[in-house]
């Protein structure tokens, strides 16, 4: 089984770059043409989020400079210790949602400081693959498409990344301890 999967892996890449220029041909689609407006398009999507880019990275670099993390990180720290949530792991709950380079430069210090294997390692392991970037997502690509009202994607997302959060902490348990 394991074989099969290699192989496939091996080959799915491959045969998805050859089989779509061919499709576009056999269908009669221009394939450079396609490419190139969609460059063009590309281009103009990614002038018009660059002020939404900028207003999140100063509201995060706000939230992070001010001490408001670690303030807020230091409320919620003895609730943790009493649910058996690792304190080590309560910062990542936070960046994810925000950034997704910072929260993986933070899981890559977890793993390096405590190691793969433990269990503070697979928890950040488990939340860095169990919840997204929602509030870059939601500034990129409502920004790109003009959607001004996102708040019910807002606390939807946020939701999702704090069961991911809890999940990623309760299957940990689960299956490592």
């Amino acid at each position: 089984m394991i074989e099969f999967v290699n192989l496939i892996s091996s080959w799915a890449i491959p045969v998805i770059i050859v089989f779509i220029p061919l499709y576009a041909a056999y269908r009669k689609i221009p394939v450079y043409e396609s490419f190139v407006d969609g460059a063009k398009d590309g281009f103009d999507t990614a002038i018009r989020i660059i002020p939404h880019l900028v207003g999140m990275m100063v509201a995060i670099s706000v939230f992070r400079a001010s001490g408001a993390m670690d303030l807020f990180l230091g409320w919620l720290k003895p609730l943790c210790l009493k649910l058996g949530i690792p304190s080590e792991v309560l910062p990542l709950a936070l960046l994810r949602p925000i950034t997704g380079a910072g929260s993986l430069a933070f899981t890559t210090d977890l793993i390096s400081q405590f190691g793969p294997d433990s269990m503070i390692g697979r928890i950040a392991s488990t939340i860095q693959g169990s919840t997204d970037t929602t509030l870059y997502v939601i500034t990129v690509y409502f920004g790109a498409i003009g959607i001004r009202k996102a708040g019910y994607a807002l606390k939807v997302g946020l939701i999702s990344d704090a069961v991911g959060f809890v999940a990623s902490i309760l299957i940990c348990y689960l299956v490592f301890a």
